[in-house]
């Protein structure tokens, strides 16, 4: 089994989201971010310009990879919506559970995102919405546009969570959320 190596930009997103997760984004300055990835806090802006650029690449790069996971998820479903609502409730919960701190970054420390990375957040999440809605509306044909996104939002609600319900093991939790947001949105669990 072959590691994989964590880039120095990486390290970064991850230990800022911890950090601004814990002390929001204002409370933690780029020393601190230099200090707890073991390099300077000038040497931060090698990899960064400043630390707003820190927040905007973490907050865009977790909504791209929903939508791209979750439409793989969706193409994987060949067709069957039952399935493809499956597999974003399952992909969509253990994204929750691995990254719970950037669920309260994006969530507490929204207005500290740049404008223009807040308009492609925003235009990529609702991308994701729509990639719901769209399979919650083939599974309820009945269900209109608006009730299938507020379904959606409903469930991402339940499923993000997580930094406040995660009481149980990550195993248990996940078969929980996922079996709640199934119910909620009409199918077995």
């Amino acid at each position: 089994m072959t590691e994989v190596a964590v880039s120095r930009r990486e390290q970064i997103l991850a230990t800022a989201a911890d950090l601004f997760a814990r002390r929001g984004f204002h409370g933690v300055s780029v020393a601190d971010i230099g200090a707890a990835c073991g390099i300077s806090g000038p040497a931060l802006y090698k990899h960064f310009p400043a630390k707003d650029a820190v927040l905007a690449e973490m907050l865009v790069s977790i909504s791209e990879e929903l939508l791209a996971v979750g439409q793989e998820r969706v193409a994987a479903a060949a067709g069957v919506p039952s399935t493809a609502v499956r597999g974003l409730v399952d992909w969509h919960v253990t994204f929750a559970l691995d990254r719970r701190a950037l669920i309260v970054v994006q969530d507490r420390d929204w207005s500290s995102l740049p404008d223009q990375a807040r308009e492609r957040v925003r235009s990529l999440q609702r991308e994701y919405v729509d990639l719901w809605a769209t399979q919650l509306r083939l599974l309820d044909p009945s269900l209109g546009l608006d009730a299938a996104r507020a379904q959606a939002h409903a469930a991402f609600g339940l499923i993000n969570s997580t930094p406040h319900s995660g009481l149980l093991p990550d195993a248990a939790m996940h078969d929980l959320l996922a079996s709640m947001a199934l119910r909620a949105l009409g199918l077995d669990a």
